[in-house]
Parts: structure tokens; C-alpha cells; sequence
């Protein structure tokens, strides 16, 4: 086990060592323990509600909408433990990755990543994100 869970409110980044290690994902992570928000899936949308064109519009847009929600419940992306990519089919996942990395940044999540049939037309990707919320 990576790290030490004890004294940290953190999420803490499980890697075994006969996995490869990603310097972007991790394979587990340990939330502390105290209330956990669970962030529904955003697209790319303005707050208009408006669809962005392009897939590098939409991730962004859509990590910039997370922030947001994490912001409201008053945490941010260090506290995320998990992030699902919902991808439409024939993205190519490393396009969505360059995406994120300039909203998101060096913060490291476990993250799953789908291909599925978009519930709304147009919509090229949604992320929905756990995260704990910091100890006052």
C-alpha cells in the first residue's frame, strides 16, 4: 500500500506494485472517512445549457462543470477519489486525456473510461466524479 491513510484527509492512491503505474491514474484510492459527494455526470455545456462543438471543448467544459460542483460543496479536485469518463463510441480515449489535463491537471483519481450512446445528441463525452469533503 502506497502512502500512510492515517493522519491524512486526503484520498490516498492504492498502487500494487505488480500493476503498471500510471503517473496520471491510480488504481484505488482510500477516501478518509466523513461525507462523500457524489457528482452526477456533465457534459459539456455552458451555463446556458448550451452543447460546446468538439470533443476538447465538451471535456473541458464538462471538468470545468465538476469544479464547479465540487467548489459549491466546498472541496476541489484533490479531494476527488474517482472520476468515469463516459466517451462517445469512436472517441479515441488519448484525445480525451489531452483534454482533461489542461482543466484537470497533475491530480491523480482512479478513473474508469466508457464507450457508450450519449442520452443527449451531439453530447461527446460526460464526467461524474466522487470525492470526500474536508474535515473542517
Amino acid at each position: 500500500m502506497e502512502g500512510d491513510t492515517t493522519m491524512t484527509n486526503l484520498p490516498t492512491p492504492i498502487d500494487p506494485p505488480q500493476l503498471h503505474h500510471s503517473p496520471a491514474f491510480a488504481h484505488g484510492m482510500i477516501l478518509p472517512a466523513g461525507p462523500t459527494l457524489y457528482v452526477g455526470g456533465q457534459n459539456g455545456t455552458d451555463s446556458d445549457g448550451a452543447l460546446l462543438e468538439g470533443l476538447e471543448a465538451q471535456t473541458e467544459q464538462a471538468l470545468r462543470n465538476v469544479l464547479a460542483v465540487l467548489a459549491e460543496a466546498g472541496t476541489g479536485p484533490e479531494q476527488v477519489a474517482k472520476l468515469t469518463i463516459y466517451l462517445a463510441a469512436g472517441i479515441d480515449p488519448g484525445e480525451a486525456y489531452a483534454a482533461t489535463r489542461t482543466v484537470w491537471g497533475d491530480h491523480r483519481t482512479a478513473v474508469t473510461v466508457l464507450a457508450v450512446t450519449p442520452a443527449r445528441p451531439g453530447a461527446l463525452v460526460e464526467i461524474e466524479a466522487v470525492a470526500s469533503l474536508p474535515a473542517d
